[in-house]
């Protein structure tokens, strides 16, 4: 079953609405189960968070931090206040855009809830965001209202951004959100949303660094509760998750936010996510659920061993590619058999995964169910098993993006195009090859540079590695290796040649890097997502 748009809408401020591209160049909307029948009108907050406390279960922990735990009926109570004051002091109509600017703790996640319970659409941003990234933001998104934890109000304030009212919270002046709230009614009427009313617009800067809105519904948000976290994860209320992504990373909204309170469960909140700290929370607090990127798993190889990590019964890894050593580099060190897979922001979160036995190191896995996915030619004829093509996806989830801004790129002809080449098996599992834009052509063959970084990988020197194409008079690209060492590595009196050397004996020899730099780190974007186009302009 597939839905077209809702004519009703509760938004008063119809921009998002007005700004969605044609219906004609929307993916396919697949509803193909009992749990993804949604009403026409419903409220995601309400169903995240009222829905708990209804039925009874308002004392149950909800968020927890290091020094704080807010059961659901204190989310319920904060969220609600925040809705208040927004609508009375702030002016917020339904719909309007409201930017969300601080690290992971409970008074985000509040502020997150309120503008959802007053009917507004939540852009979350990274808190490493400087002011020209903001302003470039809220432009896209004509925001008229900010939320912001006082310690990252600097660079709010030099955006400059015009008619924006700004409310701070974590002080305690009279004009503190914490002091505002405290003064509001406790109760609120969700307005009740359309399903397809947009409730987010999340950002995602794709290869090229140049921002873009993709644009998601109330049921959209809670479809992903419904398929990768249902049938993958499967949480229950007694599960207490963490991850390092913050809120503005769907991935990171999604493990920290929708799917522990889709179940009833709870999540604990760190606002510095280094590995070290993840792992001290793991211990301290019995987390059940982890969510991070495979940098941040592989930096946790050396103290894995020795940490006590026994209540963990699901590693989740995406944000890019999971490479087959730090699996194996996880899994010889506790046990655990990370989770990986494959989302996007336009999709909101993960399509293609696996869990538990049916999980392949090698492989990100097989469609989610709720989705259906394929591998392509470039005319969008699927390819047989075993050959290489562009990956395309359906589901209820899909590519919106505000103002249509390369629309017909993502979506062609119904399907999602993800930009990622996969190989699928006979077992329908998908085997991720590389990005579109990072298949190196080389003297005619085709080298897949994901492949060359895990043969790096797999080296005990390399801590990190990075592979592009390069221009080449004589070969037309060549594979250029961007390398961080670990600390006291040792490789000889030429190291470039000894890891040359080194993948030559790992994989085929003609995909061996011809050039090697050492870095002292990676450029990565402030999710930890690695900035390959970055390397590509570099060289």
């Amino acid at each position: 079953m597939s839905l077209t748009q809702s004519p009703y809408s509760a938004h008063l401020d119809t921009f998002t609405r007005e700004n969605l591209p044609p219906r004609s160049t929307w993916p396919e909307f697949l509803f193909t189960g009992p749990e993804l029948q949604y009403p026409a009108a419903i409220n995601c907050a309400t169903e995240l968070l009222d829905r708990h406390v209804l039925a009874g279960a308002g004392s149950r922990r909800c968020l927890v931090t290091d020094t704080e735990t807010w059961t659901y009926a204190d989310l319920l109570t904060r969220s609600n206040e925040v809705a208040h004051v927004l609508t009375e002091e702030a002016g917020l109509v339904p719909g309007n855009r409201v930017l969300l600017r601080g690290p992971n703790n409970p008074w985000l996640v509040a502020s997150w809830f309120g503008v959802l319970k007053a009917g507004g659409v939540a852009v979350t941003t990274m808190p490493l965001l400087r002011a020209g990234e903001l302003h470039t933001m809220a432009e896209i998104a004509e925001t008229t209202i900010a939320i912001c934890d006082n310690r990252f109000i600097e660079d709010i304030e030099r955006a400059a951004i015009p008619r924006l009212t700004t409310l701070q919270y974590g002080g305690s002046g009279p004009d503190d959100l914490t002091t505002l709230a405290g003064s509001k009614s406790t109760d609120l009427e969700n307005v009740a949303t359309a399903a397809d009313d947009v409730c987010m617009l999340a950002f995602t800067s794709g290869t090229t660094g140049k921002p873009k809105a993709t644009m998601h519904f109330h049921r959209d948000v809670l479809a992903i509760a419904d398929t990768f976290s249902r049938h993958v994860l499967r949480p229950t209320p007694n599960d207490l998750f963490t991850a390092s992504p913050p809120l503005a990373f769907t991935f990171g909204l999604g493990q920290s936010v929708v799917f522990p309170l889709r179940v009833g469960a709870a999540t604990f909140l760190i606002e510095q996510p280094s590995p070290t700290r993840m792992l001290e929370a793991v211990e301290r607090h019995g987390i059940t659920v982890l969510a991070t990127a495979p940098t941040a798993y592989r930096a946790m190889v050396p103290d894995l061993k020795g940490a006590r990590v026994s209540s963990l019964r699901a590693c989740v890894s995406a944000g890019e590619t999971l490479p087959k050593a730090t699996w194996d580099a996880v899994h010889d060190a506790c046990g655990i058999r990370i989770i990986d897979g494959i989302g996007s922001t336009e999709m909101l979160h993960i399509f293609i995964s696996a869990a538990d036995d049916e999980i392949r190191p090698d492989s990100t896995g097989r469609a989610v169910p709720g989705y259906v996915a394929e591998v392509q030619d470039p005319d969008g004829r699927p390819v047989p098993d075993g050959e290489l093509g562009r990956l395309a996806v359906k589901g209820p989830t899909g590519c919106r993006y505000l103002r249509g801004d390369r629309q017909t790129t993502y979506v062609q002809d119904g399907w999602n195009i993800t930009g990622d080449v996969y190989v699928r098996d006979s077992d329908g599992y998908f085997h991720y090859q590389a990005r579109a834009d990072d298949m190196i052509i080389s003297a005619g063959y085709n080298i897949a540079g994901p492949e060359v970084e895990e043969a790096l990988l797999r080296h005990d020197a390399v801590a990190e590695a990075a592979v592009v194409g390069v221009p080449d008079e004589n070969r037309g690209m060549i594979v250029k290796a961007v390398v961080v060492l670990r600390p006291g590595a040792e490789l000889g009196p030429d190291p470039a040649k000894t890891l040359q050397d080194f993948v030559k004996s790992e994989i085929a020899p003609y995909k061996y890097p011809r050039a090697i730099e050492f870095a002292e780190a990676l450029p990565r974007t402030a999710t930890g997502k690695l900035q390959r186009f970055r390397l590509r302009e570099r060289s």
